[in-house]
């Protein structure tokens, strides 16, 4: 197999992970909590569906996308630590076990 169809896949199996992450965030039934694949898939809609109404010049919604669609892969590790969690910026930054 190709070594860069090899990592593509890889990375789409760490990816799916995201299904077992939970948010602290509670579905709009308060039935369940949702997790961090249904709240990236759920944001990406609403962009795509609300984007028009931004009235932003210059802003990419290809851009945005992938942006949305990246920012949570994070959690797969860190898990979901919202902003109201009184976690220190510097806690929250351990988490993470691949430093930039």
């Amino acid at each position: 197999m190709d070594k860069i169809l090899a990592q593509q896949l890889e990375f789409l199996k760490i990816a799916d992970e995201l299904k077992t992450v939970q948010r602290q965030t509670l579905l709009t039934d308060k039935s369940r909590r949702e997790n961090v694949a249904e709240h990236s898939w759920h944001i990406a809609l609403m962009t795509l569906t609300l984007f028009e109404h931004a009235e932003i010049d210059g802003v990419n919604l290809c851009r945005v996308l992938k942006m949305l669609w990246v920012h949570d892969l994070v959690e797969i590790y860190a898990g979901d630590v919202p902003a109201f969690s009184g976690i220190e910026n510097t806690e929250k930054l351990a988490l993470v076990p691949c430093q930039p």
